[in-house]
């Protein structure tokens, strides 16, 4: 098992100073937000937005430690999705969602069913640093879930995560879909992002199901 404790990802070089991040409006808009997304969020928002913005945020790891009995398990089998881990030397890649005027309250609305009442998430401020953009970061709003709520699971071997994750399938699909959803994102940012904790997990799948049945599954999400 690998230990928990290490970095997981490796980001750009680290711009030193490094400068404030911007608020979460601009252009003197109070009614602006940006919303960052690292799991199920990155390829499925579900909510109008204005703009979106691929990057990451520092002094988090991703962790499938967060127990789902909803979208992607039930309450026998609850299926493992992400949550962020605080880590010094940490970081974690996904999509910030910027959302203007009408679209803050009712991407608030939304999200706030599927990650706080469903998911068990809570809301934490995060300086998300734009791939195209690392030295003008943003002040973003993130959805945690802590080991407070009755969901979280905890750490776990990767293999053992895997075979949880290969028997679970909720209201939005198989925990399989969103394991592999999340690597393909990863492998969109290219080859500066990196995430040891997923890569384990889908290795460990690979492990455990023929290679032409996860090509199958991967070919029919594009």
């Amino acid at each position: 098992m690998k230990q928990e404790s290490a970095a997981q990802s490796s980001p750009p070089p680290s711009l030193s100073p490094a400068p404030s991040a911007q608020p979460s409006w601009e252009d003197g808009d109070p009614q602006a937000l940006w919303i960052f997304g690292y799991g199920s969020l990155v390829w499925k928002p579900d909510f109008a937005y204005s703009d979106s913005r691929v990057g990451f945020v520092r002094g988090y790891s991703r962790r499938f430690w967060q127990g789902d009995t909803f979208h992607r398990g039930n309450d026998k089998m609850p299926g493992r999705v992400v949550t962020l881990l605080e880590d010094r030397e940490g970081c974690t890649w996904g999509v910030a969602y910027q959302v203007r005027g009408e679209q803050v309250n009712e991407a608030l609305k939304y999200l706030n069913v599927r990650e706080a009442v469903l998911g068990g998430y809570d809301t934490k401020e995060v300086t998300f640093y734009p791939q195209d953009a690392p030295d003008q970061p943003l002040t973003a709003l993130a959805y945690v879930a802590t080991p407070q709520n009755p969901g979280y699971l905890g750490p776990a071997p990767e293999e053992a995560i895997a075979t949880q994750i290969l028997a679970c399938r909720g209201f939005s699909g198989h925990n399989l879909e969103y394991l592999l959803r999340l690597a393909d994102f990863m492998q969109l940012c290219g080859p500066q992002a990196q995430d040891e904790h997923l890569e384990a997990i889908v290795d460990a799948v690979g492990t455990m199901l023929p290679c032409s049945y996860l090509t199958e599954q991967a070919l029919a999400l594009v």
